[in-house]
């Protein structure tokens, strides 16, 4: 008995997606093809040319953007930022530190705090149990 090993495949918005770069700012035989596990691999490993400077300079996709101001991607939203921005464009918001930004840090921060004390709470209510 023989088992014939399937190559899986992943849409090119998926592998995107893994390799944190916008879909629409990728090479057309990226866009237009499937995407091995192998070939995903490799991206990752051996970066071409093209990935390397649309990781550097974008433009990037919102998680990437919301990561690179230090907000969520709802708080982009809030925020009217919709579309995919360039390395130089986040920037430049950074410089200009426009309030719906500054109140999204704020926002970000306060979230992140909250979850530190729900850690730190459940792990002390662990430590009395034992």
């Amino acid at each position: 008995m023989t088992s014939q090993q399937n190559t899986q495949t992943m849409k090119p918005a998926t592998a995107a997606k893994k390799l944190g770069v916008y879909l629409e700012a990728t090479p057309a035989e990226f866009q237009e093809g499937v995407v091995s596990r192998a070939e995903l691999a490799a991206l990752q490993a051996e970066p071409p040319q093209w990935l390397l400077e649309l990781r550097s300079n974008g433009p990037h996709p919102r998680p990437v953007v919301a990561a690179k101001l230090g907000v969520s991607i709802a708080g982009l939203a809030r925020g009217g930022v919709t579309e995919a921005l360039t390395t130089e464009q986040i920037e430049g918001l950074k410089a200009e530190g426009p309030e719906w930004l500054l109140r999204e840090r704020a926002t970000q921060a306060e979230v992140r705090k909250e979850a530190v004390r729900i850690k730190e709470k459940k792990a002390d209510e662990a430590a009395q149990r034992s």
